[in-house]
């Protein structure tokens, strides 16, 4: 059986193009693919409706079924390709390919972009004018524009981790499948759906693969804004790379695929790379919160640690520990002999508990009678410069990671996390604030490396503003009845 085609036209004052755009589009595909061709008049204030209409009675013969669609509002730019990707999923179409009605893009090439993405099986091909050297600016490509498409295009390209030739071609060919895994219905009407939707399958990590094209630039009127839209597609780009930090959050670019949040981050200064740190060899571990028991294993294999692990569900357990504990931290803490242990390690756990003022008073009762016990505790700073900014601008959203990650239930900053603290009788040994984790939003490289080293030497000036984390390490104060007896013995010895 074949593959379904949907061909989808978009129109808005076209009735110089529209015609000759249609007559373009090569039989031969109506051969090899169940193939419809559904054109979208966006509210023209011209003849272009009449002229599509009148093209489909002419074309009667045509083997391939042509529905008109004409919006009652213009919807943008955007708006109508959600209507026609919209369309292509009801209906149950394998591709759909997006035609201009200005006749810019080479519509006769259908047939080689379809063939050239199922041969790489890519998610989306795109026609690219800049692949074919010197063809945009033969083909008449103004000069502004092409040196404006090059220079975003770069931009975007070392933003987003990508290496596409353009990122403002409007001839694409996407499969239903990666439609269907992002949500392009809350994208942009206007013109900056076409970057919003490339930064989607990138980020649900579709396939994009590129095909030459020519360049014609004729007679057609356009109706974009170019710094607008240059500033726009950069805003949305910055917004989405930044997204990875878990700062900004958009619902659009929540496309990521389903992996543990909780990444180990011991190859950088983190709370984890601290923590490793500091911990003796053949300490004795208990790690409260331990995830995956990823940090406990490092202990395990660089310290020779004997670690035992805390967590509500087993399940999530991946590595060996020594020792492990279910339980719910909201409700207790495991009963087994805290004095036994050298080291309570604590990162990332404080801030998704419903109460921590009664956690750390539970904790300091099991604890408080081990002299020798150290406690390393992290949480995320809620007063980190980029938050303030984000408030300062009236945003504030929660999202899947970083500092607003949306299972945080309390958010500290400096102050209030030495409150907390110092409230539950522990004192506080040292306080050291934590750099953002640019290597796993950028990667680990040289221009990640200097990020950290900024964000460090400013922390060293402005610990509370420029600290992504808060990072401590605690010790219980003596209990009020051992200071008593110990008064007493004294006092009888002398």
């Amino acid at each position: 059986m074949n593959k379904k085609l949907l061909i989808y036209v978009v129109a808005f004052n076209h009735e110089k193009f529209i015609e000759k755009v249609l007559d373009r589009i090569d039989d031969k595909i109506f051969e090899k693919y169940e193939t419809e061709i559904l054109i979208n008049d966006d509210s023209s204030d011209d003849d272009t409706l009449k002229i599509i209409n009148d093209y489909k009675k002419k074309n009667k013969e045509k083997k391939c079924k042509i529905t008109i669609l004409s919006n009652p509002d213009n919807l943008g730019y955007g708006g109508n390709q959600k209507i026609g990707y919209h369309y292509a999923i009801k209906n149950q179409y394998d591709f759909v390919a997006l035609v201009h009605g200005d006749g810019q893009y080479a519509p006769e090439l259908l047939d080689d972009l379809i063939e050239d993405m199922m041969q790489k099986n890519a998610d989306a091909v795109f026609g690219s004018r800049m692949l074919i050297k010197g063809g945009a600016l033969k083909g008449s490509m103004p000069l502004y524009k092409y040196i404006g498409n090059k220079i975003l295009t770069f931009f975007q390209n070392k933003i987003l981790s990508a290496n596409l030739s353009e990122f403002h071609s409007g001839y694409r060919i996407y499969t239903i499948n990666s439609l269907k895994k992002i949500p392009f219905h809350l994208n942009s009407n206007d013109y900056p759906f076409d970057t919003e939707i490339i930064i989607q399958l990138l980020f649900s990590k579709s396939k994009i693969v590129e095909f030459p094209i020519p360049t014609y630039y004729g007679q057609e009127i356009s109706y974009v804004n170019g710094f607008y839209y240059a500033y726009k597609i950069m805003i949305e780009s910055v917004k989405a790379k930044i997204q990875k930090f878990g700062i900004l959050y958009d619902k659009k670019y929540d496309v990521f695929p389903e992996v543990n949040n909780y990444i180990l981050k011991n190859d950088f200064l983190s709370p984890h790379f601290e923590t490793i740190n500091q911990i003796q060899k053949n300490s004795k571990i208990l790690d409260i919160g331990c995830n995956d028991g990823g940090l406990g294993n490092e202990l395990i294999k660089e310290k020779e640690c004997e670690v035992t692990g805390v967590e509500i569900n087993k399940n999530q357990l991946k590595y060996n520990l020594d020792a492990f504990h279910t339980c719910d931290l909201d409700k207790d803490l495991p009963n087994i002999d805290y004095n036994k242990f050298d080291n309570v390690v604590m990162l990332d756990v404080i801030e998704h508990l419903k109460n921590p003022e009664e956690f750390m008073r539970n904790l300091y009762s099991r604890v408080s009678n081990n002299s020798k016990i150290e406690i390393l505790i992290s949480t995320p700073n809620i007063s980190f410069f980029l938050i303030r900014f984000m408030l300062f601008f009236g945003f504030f959203n929660y999202g899947k990671r970083g500092i607003l990650d949306r299972t945080h239930t309390r958010l500290f900053t400096f102050s209030s996390f030495s409150k907390l603290i110092l409230g539950a009788n522990f004192k506080i040994v040292s306080v050291k604030g934590m750099p953002a984790p640019f290597p796993l939003a950028l990667g680990s490289n040289i221009f990640s490396n200097f990020l950290l080293y900024i964000n460090r030497f400013l922390i060293f000036f402005f610990k509370s503003l420029f600290s992504y984390q808060i990072f401590m390490k605690i010790r219980p104060n003596t209990p009020l009845e051992l200071l008593l007896s110990r008064a007493k013995v004294k006092a009888n010895f002398k």
